[in-house]
């Protein structure tokens, strides 16, 4: 065994190396983008030729992991809490088809939307499908819960979900890892097609199979190594319920382990059994969990009504944001240490576009041709352009979730908006842009559509983008006139020229796409760096 310092995020990527996985489907997305780069450059995956390309979106991902699955193979799919949402629909059916190799889900949660559009907590996914659902509290477990995620999927013939948060994906801790890690055979190919062809009358037999695993599940929840119960000496003290995360914050009180029975939560369906136990032995129960009150709701509904539970519902906890050692110790009763109070002579600095980023020159165009249309508005989309809202452009008018911007303008167009215009990312047109691109040319909505061509997806580090160099192609496959297809440079020499095709397209009666492309300023400075490295080898 030796001992290296790691992120969460590539405690959880190493040990899914060390787990024998065949590929990791993701699309990137802070904060779990780490895990996929990490298995990109470590040298054991390479070696292994272990599949490691992002997919187009998060959907594809858990289908084409799901599909691996089917193969016999171990893997992971990976995404942020956002991200589980597009891909739902196939997570929640993989739960009924059940998986062959073992097969994980990790979805980094975002509490206090650090950059993210909300703070939702995947662990509702988890219930909702009826699946078990892993919660590391430290990156140590993330490591370790791989191998013991896989060796449960396998068992239970189910998909694992774990779920992480920001603080425990983007912070470093020593971990103990093997040194030498045997490749896994994959198991023999699915060959049952009642379990995988979900017609009506397979998916009944397949459902009423997975109600019947639950007490099972639970039982595995309460014996799993992770899962402790930690009696203080005394009569009756307060009982802590501490999920995930939650108990490295709990335990940093340096009286918890005497004054307080603890329950450490690290596996859901929430053993109720403990549960009761922990309520029994203790006056009442704090639930400490980071992101919503998930397990306080459960707990509530575990024990008697008159039984005092506290949390995030009780104002105990803050209902929003993430838990800070400070905000723990005060509802466990103790002076919080000030570890997060920021200083007051720090001034905050919002972010902004990078200085000779594309998207700059977009919108400098956009805003002076905007100005001549007073109805005007601009429906944009997630990416680096989202930065477009704030000065000094203030240039967009909503920014909902991936995809979103085209449906949004086709849908006000469709009210009587004119113009209705939207900006989109290259790669979150081809996560989910371009089926409502062609809803706007079957409807021959009168919108015009700029993609802001950077060459990558810039905002989570600069991955390859799904559609580089493809999207003239794709546009005129969805129908969009050639005519109606306009390439152009974001410079401040071609302003003039900007300016004038897109007031040419925004009176088209009709869908027209304009391009803006010039490389990520970041991506072109890293490339030139590596060049300049790799001459003066």
């Amino acid at each position: 065994m030796e001992k290296k310092l790691l992120l969460g995020d590539e405690a959880i990527a190493l040990g899914a190396i060390h787990a024998g996985i065949r590929g990791v489907y993701a699309y990137p997305g802070t904060p779990s983008t780490e895990i996929t780069e990490y298995i990109q450059r470590h040298p054991l995956a390479r070696a292994r030729g272990l599949h490691s390309t992002w997919c187009t979106n998060e959907k594809t991902a858990v289908e084409a992991a799901l599909g691996a699955s089917y193969a016999g193979a171990r893997v992971i799919a990976c995404m942020k809490h956002v991200g589980l949402n597009v891909a739902a629909d196939a997570f929640v059916n993989a739960a009924i088809t059940g998986v062959n190799g073992g097969m994980i889900v990790v979805v980094a949660d975002d509490p206090s939307m650090h950059s993210s559009q909300n703070e939702q907590d995947s662990r509702f996914y988890g219930k909702f499908s009826m699946i078990t659902t892993l919660e590391p509290s430290t990156q140590q477990e993330a490591y370790d819960m791989m191998q013991y995620g896989f060796e449960l999927s396998e068992r239970e013939k189910l998909p694992v979900l774990m779920r992480i948060v920001m603080r425990l994906a983007h912070s470093r801790a020593a971990v103990t890892v093997k040194e030498e890690a045997e490749e896994v055979r994959a198991l023999p190919c699915a060959k049952d097609p009642a379990s995988w062809v979900l017609l009506p009358a397979n998916s009944r037999r397949k459902y009423a199979a997975l109600v019947e695993q639950q007490p099972r599940l639970e039982q595995a929840a309460a014996e799993a190594p992770y899962t402790r119960y930690e009696q203080a000496s005394g009569e009756k003290p307060v009982g802590i319920l501490a999920c995930g995360i939650g108990y490295n914050y709990v335990t940093e009180v340096r009286e918890a382990a005497e004054k307080f029975n603890i329950l450490k939560i690290t596996q859901y369906p929430l053993p109720a059994d403990l549960v009761r136990r922990l309520a029994a032995d203790s006056r009442e129960i704090l639930v400490v969990e980071d992101g919503q009150p998930f397990a306080e709701e459960l707990v509530r509904g575990m024990l008697s009504a008159d039984y005092p539970v506290r949390g995030r519902l009780t104002g105990d906890l803050p209902r929003t944001g993430e838990l800070t050692p400070d905000s723990v110790a005060a509802a466990m009763g103790h002076r919080p240490e000030r570890y997060f109070e920021a200083p007051k002579n720090v001034v905050g600095r919002p972010p902004a576009l990078c200085q000779g980023c594309g998207h700059r020159d977009v919108y400098t165009a956009l805003n002076e041709v905007v100005k001549e249309y007073p109805d005007a508005r601009v429906f944009a989309d997630i990416g680096c352009y989202t930065l477009g809202a704030l000065p000094p452009f203030r240039a967009i008018d909503t920014c909902l979730d991936m995809g979103a911007s085209i449906t949004m303008a086709k849908g006000a167009a469709d009210a009587g908006v004119f113009p209705a215009i939207a900006v989109i990312g290259d790669s979150t047109f081809t996560h989910s842009g371009m089926t409502g691109l062609l809803d706007a040319v079957n409807d021959k909505a009168q919108i015009t559509v700029i993609i802001s061509d950077n060459l990558t997806t810039a905002m989570t580090g600069g991955q390859d983008s799904a559609g580089t160099n493809k999207f003239e192609a794709i546009c005129l496959g969805l129908g969009v006139e050639p005519e109606h297809v306009r390439v152009v440079v974001p410079l401040p020499k071609n302003m003039e020229e900007i300016t004038r095709i897109l007031r040419e397209e925004i009176e088209y009666k009709g869908v027209s796409v304009i391009i803006p492309r010039r490389e990520c300023i970041q991506t072109l400075n890293r490339k030139l760096k590596q060049k300049r490295a790799e001459k003066k080898a």
